[in-house]
């Protein structure tokens, strides 16, 4: 495996190779993107150099420097395969790009930034070659993914997946639609921002925030389109959170991504949007928190004390870790926590509630991960922090 000096000395051989070197760095710097499987490319000037970092596995990770007369170059080389503004050096911009390199088809989306330093660049890596997860392909445990399929055959009611941004929320409800569209026989429709996977048999549309077509508009028009299943990518203000609460109370199965802490910080963030308690007691079915965590690499682990280590090797880039997993729990409404939610208690009040039926924690499973060797205990406070 090629190593971070390698990588290094092949830019710094690019960037003496004449009028064209901008586009070449630029390819050979998302070559290596995508042959380590990175989620995001980060261009990022400062006063003596170009900063390329890599976010892999969830961590960003710095890999190169390239020299700082080359930045404005770089940028505007992305620029352009983004058909953005190059002459514009003030402004925020974002745009999208297809990209073949070799053996690599990228879709990506570009985001630039004005700095003190000039502008520097994100590049978000999608997978371009269709491939795609089934809800048994995620790494959920086997009782989460039968009480979830049993849950997305129900003909009514609010399935919400909360984690932090990179807890493969997306993924998961990509997974979900595929699933209903196998089960088969109902109108499936989303409204999304963006739209990351195209699912043959659903019906899929693109939100403009800040337009007369954002979610809450969206969604209301999607009402009268007779969908069966609703897919919305975030619920992000209380009137979306309203009208996702009602179409759930009438006859429709709505699946949506809320950002908050926990599975019951996900009820006090719908109180907060001001949803009345017995509207989310009554529409609410399920919420699935869930982590990602990386793996302990495999050839470089190492024992201590009753659990495994990372140490670092070239495989893992000296990491210590290769590859993620994905550790979720699934919290379902009953008796005593659709009471605590009545009372409007708090979020220790409400997990107390939700405890003696929960079941399986996201705790449980990342207790589970440490003892079977998967990942290990510096990972697992990383991701959830202390106990």
């Amino acid at each position: 495996m090629r190593t971070r000096e390698d990588f290094q000395a092949e830019l710094d051989t690019l960037a003496q190779s004449g009028p064209e070197r901008a586009g070449r760095l630029v390819d050979a710097v998302l070559t290596e993107a995508a042959r380590r499987s990175a989620s995001d490319v980060h261009f990022e000037p400062t006063y003596r150099a170009l900063e390329i970092r890599y976010r892999t596995d969830g961590v960003l990770l710095q890999v190169a420097t390239l020299p700082r007369e080359l930045a404005a170059n770089v940028v505007a080389r992305l620029k352009v395969l983004a058909e953005l503004l190059t002459y514009r050096l003030d402004i925020p911009q974002e745009g999208r790009m297809s990209h073949a390199l070799g053996q690599y088809g990228l879709d990506m989306r570009v985001s630039t930034f004005p700095t003190i330093h000039g502008e520097k660049a994100a590049v978000r890596l999608f997978d371009a070659t269709g491939r795609t997860f089934d809800l048994e392909q995620l790494g959920l445990a086997p009782h989460l993914v039968q009480r979830l399929m049993a849950m997305l055959r129900e003909r009514s009611g609010a399935i919400l997946l909360t984690g932090p941004s990179g807890s493969g929320k997306t993924t998961t409800i990509y997974a979900c639609l595929r699933h209903l569209v196998q089960i088969g026989g109902r109108h499936i429709v989303t409204i999304e921002d963006p739209v990351e996977q195209v699912i043959k048999g659903v019906s899929q549309s693109q939100a403009r925030p800040g337009t007369e077509f954002d979610f809450a508009r969206g969604l209301r028009s999607l009402l009268r389109q007779d969908p069966e299943v609703i897919m919305i990518g975030e619920v992000r203000d209380p009137e979306t959170a309203g009208t996702a609460i009602e179409a759930a109370l009438t006859g429709h199965l709505v699946i949506s991504t809320l950002h908050a802490g926990s599975a019951c910080g996900v009820v006090g963030r719908l109180l907060e949007m001001g949803i009345e308690t017995y509207l989310l007691t009554s529409g609410l079915k399920a919420i699935l928190n869930q982590r990602l965590v990386r793996r302990v690499c495999a050839a470089c682990r190492e024992p201590a004390g009753g659990h495994w280590e990372a140490r670092g090797c070239d495989r893992c880039m000296g990491t210590g870790y290769q590859g993620r997993l994905l550790l979720a729990e699934l919290l379902t409404l009953d008796a005593p926590l659709c009471q605590a939610i009545l009372a409007r208690s708090d979020t220790a009040t409400l997990e107390a509630a939700a405890r003696p039926t929960h079941g399986a924690t996201i705790w449980t499973a990342a207790d589970d991960a440490v003892a079977d060797g998967r990942t290990t205990p510096a990972e697992i406070e990383r991701v959830l922090g202390p106990r």
